[in-house]
């Protein structure tokens, strides 16, 4: 009986310790996340702004900023500027990481130094998204170098205004995002081809397929829930793109305003201090995402249902 109650004595104590460990996740995600969600929820019914020195509200107003923010002609503009900076550096990023991650994986091409390449490839997501932001804006300045070394070869007769144009703005937001993540996403399919079993790959080729017949019936079909990781993750980025377009045309979102994004648009309310209507545009950003992702992950997961009832 002493022995039991020993025992017994521990496992309580160990059990105290582990919730002594995982408490400060609890507390950080409390005061850093949970906490400031029902503040901006709360916010987003109330009247709050600043002119000059003097503060008007907080006044209750209830569904007021929803609906002015909902009626602002401008806002469709801004969530379609965001989705097609998003699309642009979305789409060679998933389809250049998908053929590195096989290639890289390939047993058959037995590709040398793939530690290195892996380091390369990831390394420009671990500079900051300002620090890019500022190397393109002195690159494709009407100054720079990209333009002094077009004009010292003859290639162009007068500057290019890569920072004035909204096609070129916009590749520029986009590139900048393809080559900060494309080495991230790489290295999560990757992960998700090794997790392959390798007898697969080898049965289909002893059958006589096809290196694409392989990537279309097995490795695609295998990668779908990192593939929907993936995209799920980006969209969520894309919708929060801030920084780049931020750094890039000072905060205007120039040129005529074709490179402001949503959250850019937030910032704008924040800095004026509009409390009320900015957490209105918090709210809905949340409720974008939100729906956006689920209809990615139901369309997906649908799929991935029809493939296994097929092959059944």
């Amino acid at each position: 009986m002493k022995i039991k109650l020993q025992k017994k004595h521990s496992s309580i104590e160990y059990n105290r310790w582990g919730y002594f460990f995982i408490a400060p996740f609890f507390i950080i995600y409390l005061v850093f996340s949970l906490i400031p969600l029902f503040s901006t929820i709360a916010n987003s019914f109330f009247e709050t702004y600043r002119v000059g020195l003097m503060q008007i509200g907080p006044k209750f107003v209830f569904f007021k900023n929803y609906t002015e923010v909902l009626t602002n002609s401008e806002l469709p503009k801004y969530a379609e500027n965001t989705l097609i900076m998003w699309l642009l550096g979305f789409i060679p990023q998933i389809l250049i990481s998908l053929l590195l991650s096989i290639w890289f994986t390939d047993t058959e091409l037995r590709l040398r130094c793939r530690s290195f390449f892996k380091t390369v490839i990831y390394m420009p997501n671990l500079i900051m998204a300002s620090a890019f932001a500022m190397l393109f804006f002195v690159l494709f300045s009407d100054s720079g170098p990209v333009n002094n070394i077009a004009l010292m070869t003859g290639k162009i007769a007068e500057p290019i205004r890569f920072l004035f144009r909204t096609d070129t703005v916009r590749l520029l937001v986009a590139a900048m995002n393809f080559l900060m993540w494309y080495g991230n996403t790489t290295l999560l399919l990757m992960s998700g081809i090794m997790g392959i079993d390798q007898s697969i790959f080898e049965a289909a080729r002893i059958d006589g397929a096809s290196p694409l017949q392989i990537f279309i019936r097995i490795t695609l079909p295998q990668l779908l829930p990192i593939l929907v990781y993936v995209m799920i993750t980006s969209l969520i980025g894309g919708i929060q793109m801030f920084d780049v377009p931020q750094i890039l045309t000072n905060g205007t979102g120039q040129p005529n305003r074709t490179t402001m994004t949503l959250i850019m648009y937030l910032n704008n309310h924040l800095f004026s201090r509009n409390y009320g209507l900015g957490g209105a545009v918090s709210v809905l950003i949340f409720i974008l995402t939100a729906a956006l992702s689920g209809i990615v992950y139901s369309s997906t997961l649908k799929e991935s249902k029809k493939s296994d009832g097929g092959k059944k």
